[in-house]
């Protein structure tokens, strides 16, 4: 663990190695939030929210839309990714560059120097929100990392093994933290516990979640 990129202050960005593959960028995405919200916003004007099922049939507490070459989709055939948005019959809005930047440069400082993501999922929790353990394994290429940006209320990451029963790490994760996974960790089973209550200065009552990855 090391704090090694300005200095001491809790609100300035530092790096937590949890594994070699693993890596914990506090605050990163910290100072350009308000404009990654903006963008946010643009793609949600374009592709709004979804509630989601379960192949069966179950309702996803989390709301989700995508942005990209392809977006993450769940139904009765089960989960995939889409060039199509099944809401509205269209391609999904274009990743917004600022986005795409964000995502190219924290797996740059994670150590994953050759990430190009396609894709950038975009999940929404109120209160109550939560996702069981799970395993990332709908892209093609599992040699590509996972980015995960947390913007709004803080939450309960969990961090699991390669076994949906190995007992999982606790991690808190907090507005403009990023969350880097991949090489040996790319298949960790991972998760978030139920979203608390609360009210965060510029977000509002919720978290919003961007992941990038390399889906194509």
């Amino acid at each position: 663990m090391s704090k090694n990129l300005f200095d001491d202050s809790d609100s300035q960005p530092w790096i937590e190695n949890l594994t070699p593959d693993i890596v914990l960028l506090h605050h990163f995405a910290l100072a350009e939030a308000k404009q990654l919200l903006k963008d946010i916003h643009w793609v949600l004007a374009q592709a709004p929210l979804q509630s989601m099922f379960t192949p069966g049939g179950k309702a996803m507490s989390v709301m989700t839309s995508s942005c990209g070459d392809a977006g993450w989709v769940t139904d009765r055939r089960g989960y995939r990714y889409s060039s199509i948005n099944p809401a509205s019959g269209k391609s999904w809005p274009a990743m917004p560059e600022r986005l795409r930047k964000l995502g190219e440069k924290a797996a740059n400082e994670a150590g994953f120097s050759h990430f190009l993501p396609d894709s950038c999922l975009i999940n929404y929790y109120e209160p109550g929100a939560k996702m069981s353990l799970h395993q990332d394994k709908d892209e093609k290429d599992f040699s590509q990392p996972i980015v995960s940006v947390s913007l709004g209320l803080p939450i309960i990451f969990l961090l699991g093994g390669m076994q949906r029963s190995d007992k999982a790490l606790r991690l808190p994760l907090e507005h403009g933290d990023v969350l880097i996974w991949g090489r040996e960790d790319r298949l960790r089973f991972h998760g978030v516990m139920p979203l608390a209550e609360g009210s965060h200065e510029v977000v509002g009552n919720c978290r919003i979640n961007l992941t990038f990855r390399k889906a194509l």
